[in-house]
C-alpha cells in the first residue's frame, strides 16, 4: 500500500517537475534564448528556425500515426486513391525528398551566415584583444599592452567587437558566454579564438562547458560590459600594482601572506609575490567574487575559503596551511584592502 501510494506522489509530480525544468532552460543569466549581441542573436533564430521545423515534422509523424490508428481496418489513404504507386511516391516526398531539403537548407543557412557572425575574427579587425588561460578552477585573464591580470571577470567596452585568445594552462576546458557568442574549445598546445561583444552594458555569466574534473561546475566567469568611461577607469587601475596596506591589521595581514608561503602560488604586482599557480591577488579585493563564482567576496567567505579551501571547493589547488584565527584575521584585512 506505500508503495502505491509513493507512485502516485511521483506520478503527480512528475508534470509539475518536468514543466519546472524546461521553464529553468529558457531564460536566466546563461540562457542562449536570451542574446545581447549580434552574434548569439543568429545563434538563437537559427535555434528556434530548427525547433520549428522539428515540431512540424514531429506533429506529421503524430498526424500519421492517429490516421494508421484510426483507419487501421480499412485499406488504403484517407482522401486520397492510388494504391501502391501512389503510397511509394509520399513516401519519396516525405521520407527522402523533403528531410533532404530541409538539411541542406539548414546547412547552408548554418554555414554561410550564422557561422560567418559567430567566426573569431582576425587580431587586425578588432581593437581589442585579450587572453584568457583555463586552469583547474579559474579563469586567468589577461590584457596585453597593459600589463593588467584579473582572474574569472573579464571588462570590455560596450559595442566593441574584442578577440579573445583563448588557451589552457593544463586540461582541456570550454570557454563559452552563452549570451554573447558560441562556445570555444581549450585545448593544451593550441590557441583558439572568439569574438566578444555586447549591444548593451550589463554582466553576463560564463561557464567552462567541457568537463576538466571534480570542480567542472564550479568554473565560471563573469563579462562585465561597461561604458568605454568606466572601462578605461577599470583598466587603469587593474593595470596600476597594489596599494600599500594601511593600518596596523593589514599590514600584519602582508606579513602573513609572506610568512605563509602564499607568494610561492600567488602575484601581487608591485610586492615579491610572483606564484602562478593560483589566481593574481593584485586587486582581489575588488572582484564581485571568489573561487571562480563559488563566493562572494565578502570578509566572512573570505574567512571560509582561508580556513579551509578544500570544504568550500574540493579538489582546488590551494592546501589548508592550518591558519591560525588571527592570521585569518589580518589576512582577509589585508587582502579585502587590494582594490
Amino acid at each position: 500500500m506505500r508503495m502505491v501510494r509513493r507512485t502516485g506522489d511521483a506520478a503527480r509530480l512528475a508534470v509539475p517537475l518536468g514543466l519546472a525544468l524546461v521553464a529553468a532552460g529558457c531564460g536566466g543569466s546563461q540562457s542562449t534564448l536570451e542574446p545581447r549581441s549580434r552574434a548569439s542573436d543568429e545563434i538563437a533564430t537559427l535555434w528556434w528556425w530548427m525547433l520549428v521545423i522539428a515540431c512540424v515534422v514531429f506533429a506529421g509523424a503524430l498526424g500519421l500515426i492517429a490516421i494508421a490508428w484510426l483507419r487501421r481496418r480499412r485499406p488504403g489513404l484517407p482522401l486520397v486513391e492510388g494504391g501502391k504507386k501512389l503510397n511509394l511516391r509520399l513516401v519519396v516526398l516525405f521520407g527522402i525528398l523533403i528531410p533532404i531539403t530541409v538539411n541542406v537548407a539548414l546547412f547552408i543557412v548554418a554555414n554561410f551566415f550564422v557561422i560567418q557572425q559567430t567566426e573569431a575574427p582576425a587580431a587586425t579587425t578588432t581593437p581589442m584583444t585579450i587572453q584568457v588561460v583555463g586552469r583547474q578552477w579559474f579563469w586567468e585573464v589577461r590584457y596585453p599592452g597593459t600589463g593588467a591580470v584579473t582572474a574569472n571577470e573579464i571588462h570590455i567596452p560596450v559595442r566593441t567587437r574584442v578577440n579573445v585568445v583563448a588557451t589552457t594552462g593544463d586540461v582541456i576546458h570550454s570557454f563559452w558566454v552563452p549570451q554573447l557568442n558560441r562556445k570555444i574549445d581549450m585545448i593544451p598546445g593550441r590557441r583558439n579564438r572568439v569574438l566578444l561583444s555586447a549591444d548593451r552594458p550589463g554582466r553576463y555569466r560564463g561557464q567552462c562547458a567541457e568537463f576538466c574534473g571534480i570542480e567542472h561546475a564550479h568554473m565560471a566567469m563573469y563579462v562585465f560590459v561597461q561604458t568605454r568611461a568606466d572601462f578605461d577607469r577599470w583598466l587603469r587601475g587593474e593595470a596600476a600594482a597594489a596599494q600599500s596596506p594601511s593600518g596596523a591589521t593589514a599590514r600584519a595581514g602582508r606579513n602573513a601572506f609572506f610568512g605563509n608561503q602564499c607568494a610561492s602560488c600567488h602575484a601581487i604586482r608591485g610586492t615579491p609575490a610572483r606564484g602562478q599557480v593560483g589566481p593574481d591577488l593584485t586587486h582581489v579585493g575588488a572582484r564581485s567574487s571568489i573561487a571562480a563564482l563559488s563566493l562572494p567576496n565578502t570578509a566572512d567567505a573570505l574567512r571560509a575559503w582561508l580556513r579551509d579551501p578544500q570544504h568550500v571547493k574540493p579538489g582546488n589547488r590551494m592546501p589548508d596551511l592550518d591558519l591560525s584565527e588571527r592570521e585569518i584575521r589580518v589576512l582577509v584585512a589585508y587582502l579585502e584592502g587590494l582594490k
